[in-house]
């Protein structure tokens, strides 16, 4: 099962749910507190997502590793670039 398939299948879950309280539609006899109580859910949920992604990327960029060799590698083939690109008769302006 794909990423996209398991979240897919997670919010579709929560939206049933959410549909099954906040409207009743199988008349399960829901009390109208649950009620009351669902209707918001959404908005919450969309928060807390919007927090857990926020700090997910600020965390991610706090601990981000440099890569000293693949850097190194990566300017030495744009020097082998311009070197190949001067022998063919390219100006450069830097």
């Amino acid at each position: 099962m794909t990423k996209l398939m398991e979240w897919l299948f997670g919010i579709s879950v929560v939206l049933a749910a959410w549909v099954l309280v906040a409207f009743d539609p199988l008349d399960l006899s829901v009390p109208h507190t649950y009620r009351e109580v669902a209707w918001p859910m959404p908005l919450y949920l969309l928060v807390s997502f919007g927090c857990y992604s926020l700090a997910t990327v600020g965390y991610r960029v706090a601990t981000f590793n440099d890569c000293q060799e693949a850097a190194r590698e990566l300017q030495g083939q744009i020097k082998a670039a311009k070197e190949d690109l001067r022998s063919k008769g390219l100006k450069m302006c830097n």
